[in-house]
């Protein structure tokens, strides 16, 4: 397991780019499953990404504030005594303040997590659920991959 250094950095047009958050020896495959997502809520915030890059001995990835987002009152998701990752599957709607919980997965394996976060389509209960976004919420401590039912 080779770890790196990952940087979340404020995009502003023509600006320094300042430094918002870093994480020191973090594993690669979670910075793949972070580079994969949308958006980043931490710290009351929602972040917009806006592009990622690799850099020489560190991982980043540059946000902006999300103008129209704010984070969800969800509680963090039950783990019920599993270890390992979780993503919750959330319909996605243009209007209205919550977003439906439809599915929570749980996995032991990041590759797994990472082929469910960046799929176009999730299949739950025979129903087809087309991606819109996806998020990383630190708070909640669990990815969320919101989608439209088709």
């Amino acid at each position: 397991m080779r770890l790196a250094r990952l940087e979340y950095r404020l995009y502003e047009e023509g600006g320094d780019l300042p430094l918002l958050y870093y994480y020191e020896d973090i594993e690669r495959e979670e910075t793949a499953l972070r580079f994969a997502c949308d958006y980043l809520v931490k710290d009351g915030k929602v972040y917009e990404k806006t592009s990622c890059a690799v850099e020489a001995g560190c991982y980043v990835i540059y946000v902006k504030p999300a103008e129209d987002e704010r984070p969800m009152p969800w509680g963090k998701p039950a783990l019920e005594g599993h270890r390992g990752m979780c993503m919750e599957l959330r319909e996605y709607r243009d209007t209205g303040d919550d977003y439906r919980l439809v599915h929570t997965f749980r996995f032991l394996d990041t590759l797994d997590a990472m082929l469910h976060l960046q799929a176009n389509y999730l299949y739950v209960d025979g129903q087809e659920w087309y991606r819109s976004s996806a998020e990383i919420d630190e708070e909640r401590e669990t990815f969320v991959y919101y989608a439209v039912m088709t």
